[in-house]
């Protein structure tokens, strides 16, 4: 089912593309409401904003913590709009209908990430009418279109553009989406607070993950895979690196290898090089001179290395990276 988009909530911490996505609505003949800094910030480039007070008639208080918990927005976000009485009702409030919400959460994760962080500043970041007004729009998408990220900006203006309206479909998957996003924000604050209060084994446990790439299959070939990373971790692992790939992508056992050579040259404190190949490790080395380091690894078996994850402890620099090629171009031969 088509539903025109004519009213938009924008309220948004991250900034990031908020004037061009709110620009290109505005331009399209969508009214916008907005709160804060959200609005002062569309005001300044020229948008026609309204604030929120204006549709409750209330300004926000208690320092801001207030501003959209009020029945007209959340009303005419959750009103079904093929039910008579929920229109009824929204005619009661003199309250309208919200067709998108465009909201995203304070940064709770990157505040409490900074070492001076205190608990005072914690719970000043915990997002209460964020996540309200997502779940709200979230739980009506037969009607209402949550959007909740910067790159999700792009496909729903294009839908607008295209039609007026966002299809169900689109509205379905980023309700899912919205969903997912509550649950990991509220995770990573029980987990924060379960850590400040010297909890480590809580009642109820929950783990937020992200996913960081999709692999090339599962442990099988037949199988789908991908490769979620948690969103607190702070132990360097294999997680916190960048990977280049070609044209093929990383397949789970890949991951495996790379984990268990990494790991194990983590262990050393002085240059170190291993080579693991189906979770089997080939060879490692230690040396003064991290290119005698990979050798001593490398002539560890230089049958098995051949075709397995190579992992280092030092940078890796032109004459290193020779040395790798050279190995791999003389298969079965030593150095």
């Amino acid at each position: 089912m088509e539903v025109k988009v004519r009213t938009a909530l924008i309220s948004v911490s991250d900034k990031t593309g908020i004037v061009g996505f709110a620009r290109g609505l505005a331009d399209l003949g969508v009214k916008i409401i907005s709160t804060g800094g959200t609005a002062r910030q569309l005001q300044q480039a020229k948008i026609p904003v309204i604030e929120v007070e204006t549709i409750t008639g209330l300004a926000d208080t208690l320092d801001g913590r207030v501003k959209t918990l009020h029945p007209k927005i959340h009303a005419g976000i959750l009103a079904l709009r093929d039910k008579p009485s929920h229109m009824h009702a929204l005619q009661d409030l003199q309250a309208e209908q919200i067709d998108l919400v465009c909201v995203n959460l304070y940064p709770f994760e990157q505040t409490t990430a900074r070492p001076e962080c205190t608990l005072a500043e914690a719970i000043e970041d915990i997002d209460i009418g964020g996540p309200a007004l997502i779940r709200a729009a979230a739980k009506n998408f037969r009607f209402v279109t949550v959007v909740t990220r910067p790159d999700q900006y792009p496909k729903v203006l294009d839908a607008i553009q295209q039609t007026g309206g966002v299809p169900e479909q689109v509205r379905a998957e980023l309700a899912r989406e919205a969903f997912a996003l509550t649950s990991c924000y509220d995770t990573v604050i029980a987990r924060y607070l379960n850590l400040k209060a010297g909890v480590e084994l809580p009642e109820q446990l929950t783990i937020p993950l992200r996913r960081q790439m999709l692999l090339r299959y599962g442990e099988n070939p037949h199988q789908s895979g991908g490769f979620y990373t948690l969103t607190f971790a702070r132990e360097t692992s294999i997680s916190k690196g960048r990977f280049i790939c070609n044209d093929v992508k990383l397949s789970f056992n890949n991951l495996l290898d790379a984990n268990a050579a990494f790991e194990l040259v983590k262990e050393f404190d002085e240059p170190a090089a291993a080579i693991v190949k189906h979770l089997n490790p080939c060879g490692c080395g230690v040396d003064e001179d991290i290119k005698m380091a990979y050798r001593k690894a490398y002539e560890g078996d230089v049958v098995s290395a051949f075709g397995g994850i190579i992992a280092v402890n030092r940078p890796v620099d032109p004459e290193l990276g020779r040395w790798i090629m050279e190995s791999y171009s003389r298969f079965g031969k030593v150095l």
